[in-house]
């Protein structure tokens, strides 16, 4: 190779690309850090105009903060009927569930168990009572005693009446005596047969006589009298031991606990063959044909409800018409006792302390104006509300009504259409404009 042409060679290598051209440049430390504040001053400048950018449309908008709509819950005002009501969960109890008692101190013997059927007045446990039973045998010998005294007062009253009425007849009959007496001494006194002091003799037998006679008569006369209140003593002590005798008896068929209505004996609260005293409790009948549901209702509700009011009771997916048939006058923390029975016939496999639903119908008006309840209603006494006109929400003075379960009367403030927060507003601190971002 002549010389041109190793030299054109040499020149197609020089200019055949540029990696000979770049070269690697390192950064020093100092450029670095020139860097990351450049970047930092950036950001902080946008940050600037944002904020900036906000705080002039705060400014604009009359408003002092901003918060996310998806925090908050929007409903509208509207029309309607406005149905006032309460709901509350509850349990089926029984209605009537007595609970038996021991009448007398002494041994209980059981004749069921927990869960038995029992029909009304079967036997349910026996109380042994020697005593009791003894006090019965004394007072029924007193009794016979008394109504044997109370015959015999009756046969003497008869004897008595029967002796004065002879002794009365007798003394009639002496009086006849008498009397013919002293008119055969009359006679002879005057035909000279008699003297004076036999004639002054008959006459005063005569009067012995009829003084007698009085005197029976009138022992007759009062003697009914003097047997109607022997008779009736005697027989107000028998009477009176007859009593005595009855609530023994009374009190020893009461040893022989029984059921007072069908049902089932629900819990037993004695022992077989334990010795109780008098008035412990033994047993407890549920008369699963009388069920109820019980609820507690807060107070603030609660002061609305009387019996005989219409209910819905929910429960295994099914709905019953209901009835309030009890409202407690007492308020226990804060909350009062309601019972609501079933309506028509008692739903078939429903167990006591069963979990229900019940919702009671208070009040039922159309066309009132209404909003959806929500928190708005206890933040300031529900005296105002936040109403949304595009992206601001606004505060606005409102007069509330009534609430139910779901909704809440608008007696002022608020037009059919009106958008209102009724749940967030907690976030807006009392602010009278609210920014609401999207």
């Amino acid at each position: 190779m002549n010389d041109s042409n190793r030299d054109d060679a040499r020149g197609s290598d020089l200019f055949y690309g540029t990696d000979q051209q770049d070269k690697p440049i390192e950064h020093t430390v100092a450029q670095r850090r020139r860097r990351q504040a450049l970047i930092a001053s950036g950001w902080l400048g946008a940050a600037v105009v944002v904020a900036a950018l906000i705080g002039a449309v705060l400014h604009f908008a009359g408003a002092s903060n901003s918060v996310d709509r998806a925090r908050l819950t929007i409903a509208t005002v509207a029309r309607g009927t406005f149905v006032r009501d309460v709901e509350a969960d509850g349990q089926v109890v029984a209605a009537v569930s007595p609970t038996l008692y021991a009448t007398q101190t002494g041994t209980v013997t059981l004749k069921v168990h927990a869960g038995d059927a029992v029909r009304k007045g079967e036997v349910l446990s026996v109380l042994d009572s020697p005593d009791l039973t003894a006090k019965l045998a004394q007072e029924q010998a007193t009794l016979q005693s008394m109504r044997l005294d109370w015959q015999y007062a009756q046969l003497q009253a008869r004897s008595k009446l029967a002796q004065l009425q002879e002794t009365y007849q007798q003394a009639q009959v002496d009086q006849t005596t008498a009397q013919r007496d002293l008119d055969r001494s009359r006679q002879a006194y005057k035909l000279g047969s008699y003297t004076q002091l036999q004639m002054l003799k008959a006459q005063d037998e005569l009067e012995k006589a009829q003084f007698a006679l009085q005197e029976a008569k009138m022992n007759v006369d009062l003697q009914p009298k003097q047997n109607r209140f022997d008779i009736g003593s005697k027989r107000a002590l028998y009477q009176r031991q007859q009593d005595l005798v009855r609530d023994l008896q009374r009190q020893v068929a009461a040893l022989q606990v029984r059921s007072p209505v069908d049902g089932r004996v629900g819990q037993v609260q004695v022992s077989d063959r334990a010795t109780v005293a008098k008035d412990s409790a033994l047993l407890t009948v549920v008369d699963l044909s009388a069920l109820e549901v019980e609820i507690n209702v807060p107070e603030s509700q609660a002061r609305d409800l009387a019996a005989g009011m219409s209910a819905d009771i929910e429960g295994d997916g099914q709905h019953w018409p209901g009835s309030v048939s009890a409202v407690s006058p007492e308020v226990v923390n804060g909350e009062v006792v309601a019972r609501v029975r079933f309506i028509d016939a008692k739903p078939q496999g429903l167990r006591q302390s069963q979990r229900m639903s019940v919702r009671i119908l208070i009040d039922r008006r159309p066309n009132v104006l209404m909003v959806d309840r929500g928190t708005f209603m206890d933040q300031g006494g529900g005296g105002f509300a936040y109403v949304v006109h595009g992206d601001i929400a606004e505060r606005v003075p409102v007069r509330l009504g009534d609430a139910s379960v779901q909704k809440v009367e608008v007696l002022g403030g608020l037009s059919a259409g009106d958008q209102v927060v009724v749940s967030g507003t907690d976030e807006f601190n009392n602010a009278d404009r609210v920014i609401i971002a999207h």
